[in-house]
C-alpha cells in the first residue's frame, strides 16, 4: 500500500495552516485518500505549529506517524520534527534562515536548501510569498504535479487577482522547478488515483448534516474547537435559509435554540466543554418540557480552559450527567465526517421523534482536522419528516399525554385548541404545575411517578432507534480494541499496521455511548479472548459506563491526556504488550 505523508512546520502567523490545507486539497484532487491534522497552539503570532498531510489511494484513518518530506520554516520545527521524519525522507529549509548540520539529519535522510526569501523578492517585499516557494519545493518531492497545486492556489485565492496570485503562481513555479533540478521525487510519492474527493473538517460535515436535516437556527457562542460550525452555516446562511446567531454567551445560545424549537423550527446551539458546563441547566429544562434540541460538543483538554488547542475525550461524565436529575437523552460519538454527516442527521431525527435533547459528542481532533470524502457518501437528498404531530382535540388537548412510548402529541405554541403550558417545573399531562401547593399530596405524588416515567420510557425506544456498537474485523481475533469517538481512525489504523506483522485484531467501536446497547456490548466483549480499551482521557471513562452496565471490566487499557491525538505506533506497541502478556 503506497502512501505518503507531507509535514510542514513553522511560527503562529507563518501561514502554515494554508500551507497544508494546499497541500491536502491537491492531495486530494489527484483522487487520494486525505487526512490533514492541524497542530497548533492558542496564540496569534509565535509558538510552534504544525500541519501533516498524510495521503494514499487506499483509506487513511489518521494523521500517520512519520513524515516523508519536511518543510520546517523556522529551526524549531526542524528540531523538533527531524526525529519523525522517515528513511528516504527529505527535509527542505531556507539557508538564508537558519541551517541544518549534515549530522542532525536521522539516518537515510536528505536536506534540501531552497532560497525561499529570495524567491519571494523577486516580485514583492512581503516576506510571507516565501511559503510559496516552499510549498512548490515540497509539492515536486511529494509528487503532486504543478498544473495541479498551481489549480489549487488559484482557487484558494478566491475573488482576489492581479498580482497576489500571480506572485504566489510565480514563486510556487520557482520552488517547484529548484526542487526539480535539485533533487529527486520521494520514493513514497504516488501520482493521480482517480477523480477528485470531496475534502472537508468535521465541524463542515457537521454544519452540512444539519442543513441536510432541515435545521432552520442555530445559536452558539464561539468557543474551539466547536466555532467553525456556526461560521460554516453562517457563510451559507442565505442559500439555505438558515437563521444564524452569535449569542452573547452559551446560556443565551441555548435557550436560544430552545425557543426556536418551541416554537417549531429544527434548532441547535454548538460549543465545547466549557461552554456545555454553561448550558445543563437549560438542557434540562428542555428535557423537562420534553422539546427537541441538538447540542454538538466537541471536546477539547480540561478542565476549565485547560488546552484550548487540543484534543480530548473527557467530557463523555459530563454529557451522561448534564442537567440535574434525570431526563432521556441519546449521545452519538462519530469517528469521521461521513460519520459525522450521518450522526448530524441522525441526531436531528431522533430529537423529533422522541422530543428531548440529543447530544453530538465530537471532539478538537474531529471538528478541526481534514479528511477526504467520497462524493457518493454524502446523500444531501434527505426524507425530513413532520416536525410536530397534532392531536386536535380542543381544550382536552394533553401536551404530556400518557402513551407507551413515552412521546405525547406535539403542536405549535398559539394552535386554536392546542393550548398548553409548557414550564419547567413538573406538570401534569396538560401542563399544569404540580410542583408548588399540589406537591407532597398523595395523588399527585403518584402523578410525578408516572410522568417521571413516561419520560424515562423513551430511553429504551432511543435505544432501539441508535445504532448498536459494530465489530470491526475477524470475529476469533485474539485482541479486540474498544474505542469511541475520532479514535477509532488511529486504532483502524493501526489494525493495518498489525495485520502486515500477521497479528490478527478487531474493533468494538462504539458509535452510539449511550443509551449504550449493554447487551451487544455484553455479547461481544463476551466473545473477546483479549480486549484493549483507547480512550483520550484519564480515568477511561466509555470503560466506566460498560462495567457499569456490563459488569465487564477492562484489565488493559491504553488511555492519553496530553492533548495530543493518537498516534498508530502508540497502539501498535501497547498491542504487541498486550498479546504479549496473554501468552505468559
Amino acid at each position: 500500500m503506497g502512501e505518503i505523508s507531507v509535514r510542514a512546520g513553522g511560527a503562529a502567523g507563518d501561514g502554515i495552516a494554508s500551507v497544508g490545507e494546499t497541500l491536502s486539497k491537491s492531495l486530494s484532487r489527484m483522487g487520494l485518500n486525505v487526512f490533514g491534522l492541524n497542530a497548533y497552539q492558542s496564540v496569534i503570532r509565535g509558538g510552534h505549529v504544525w500541519f501533516q498531510a498524510r495521503a494514499s489511494p487506499s483509506p487513511v484513518h489518521s494523521q500517520g506517524d512519520a513524515c516523508d518530506v519536511l518543510y520546517a520554516m523556522n529551526k524549531e520545527t526542524a528540531d523538533v520534527h527531524l526525529p519523525s521524519l522517515s528513511r528516504g525522507g527529505t527535509v527542505v529549509f531556507d539557508p538564508e534562515k537558519f541551517d541544518i548540520p549534515t549530522s542532525s539529519l536521522p539516518a537515510g535522510t536528505k536536506a534540501l536548501p531552497v532560497p525561499t526569501l529570495a524567491i519571494a523578492r523577486k516580485y514583492t517585499s512581503q516576506s510571507i510569498l516565501q511559503n510559496a516557494g516552499g510549498l512548490g519545493a515540497t509539492a515536486f518531492l511529494s509528487g503532486i504535479p504543478l498544473d495541479v497545486l498551481q489549480a489549487t492556489l488559484t482557487d484558494s485565492f478566491g475573488k482576489k487577482k492581479g498580482d497576489v496570485v500571480d506572485w504566489n503562481l510565480g514563486a510556487a513555479a520557482d520552488g517547484y522547478a529548484h526542487a526539480q533540478a535539485n533533487a529527486s521525487v520521494n520514493d513514497h510519492a504516488i501520482s493521480k488515483a482517480g477523480a477528485p474527493k470531496l475534502l472537508m473538517t468535521g465541524n463542515a460535515a457537521i454544519a452540512l448534516g444539519a442543513a441536510a436535516a432541515g435545521c432552520k437556527f442555530i445559536a452558539a457562542y464561539p468557543m474551539t474547537p466547536a466555532s467553525t460550525i456556526m461560521h460554516w452555516l453562517a457563510a451559507h446562511s442565505r442559500d439555505l435559509g438558515i437563521v444564524v446567531k452569535q449569542a452573547e454567551d452559551e446560556l443565551a445560545a441555548i435557550n436560544m435554540a430552545i425557543g426556536a424549537s418551541f416554537g417549531g423550527v429544527r434548532s441547535m446551539t454548538s460549543t465545547s466543554g466549557g461552554g456545555f458546563c454553561l448550558m445543563v441547566e437549560a438542557l434540562g429544562m428542555a428535557g423537562m418540557a420534553e422539546i427537541p434540541l441538538v447540542v454538538v460538543e466537541s471536546q477539547r483538554a480540561g478542565p476549565s480552559t485547560g488546552l484550548p488547542t487540543k484534543t480530548e475525550q473527557g467530557d463523555l461524565n459530563l454529557m451522561l450527567g448534564a442537567g440535574q436529575s434525570e431526563f432521556p437523552r441519546a449521545i452519538l460519538a462519530p469517528a469521521n465526517c461521513v460519520e459525522a454527516y450521518r450522526a448530524t442527521i441522525r441526531a436531528f431525527q431522533l430529537a423529533e421523534d422522541w422530543q428531548t435533547p440529543i447530544l453530538l459528542a465530537s471532539d478538537l481532533h474531529l471538528s478541526e482536522n481534514y479528511m477526504t470524502v467520497d462524493r457518493s457518501d454524502i446523500d444531501l437528498a434527505v426524507d425530513i419528516p413532520s416536525l410536530y404531530t397534532l392531536q386536535p382535540n380542543g381544550h382536552e388537548y394533553k401536551r404530556y399525554q400518557y402513551t407507551q412510548s413515552g412521546v405525547s402529541p406535539r403542536s405549535l405554541p398559539g394552535q386554536a385548541g392546542l393550548q398548553w403550558i409548557a414550564g419547567s417545573d413538573e406538570h401534569d399531562e396538560k401542563g399544569h404545575l404540580i410542583s408548588d401547593v399540589k406537591s407532597g399530596i398523595p395523588v399527585w405524588v403518584a402523578e410525578r411517578a408516572r410522568m417521571m416515567q413516561k419520560r424515562m420510557g423513551k430511553l429504551e425506544g432511543l435505544a432501539g432507534a441508535t445504532e448498536p456498537p459494530v465489530l470491526e474485523g475477524p470475529a476469533e481475533a485474539p485482541l479486540t480494541f474498544v474505542a469511541w469517538g475520532s479514535t477509532a481512525g488511529a486504532v483502524r489504523d493501526a489494525m493495518l499496521l498489525l495485520a502486515a506483522k500477521g497479528v490478527a485484531t478487531n474493533l468494538l467501536h462504539v458509535r452510539t455511548v449511550y443509551p449504550l446497547h449493554a447487551e451487544v456490548v455484553d455479547a461481544a466483549l463476551g466473545h473477546a479472548k483479549s480486549t484493549l480499551l483507547v480512550e483520550a482521557n484519564y480515568s477511561g471513562q466509555l470503560g466506566r459506563l460498560i462495567r457499569a452496565e456490563t459488569g465487564r471490566a477492562f484489565p488493559h487499557k491504553l488511555l492519553k491526556y496530553d492533548g495530543e491525538p493518537f498516534y498508530p505506533h502508540e497502539i501498535v506497541a501497547k498491542a504487541v504488550e498486550v498479546l504479549g502478556h496473554g501468552r505468559n
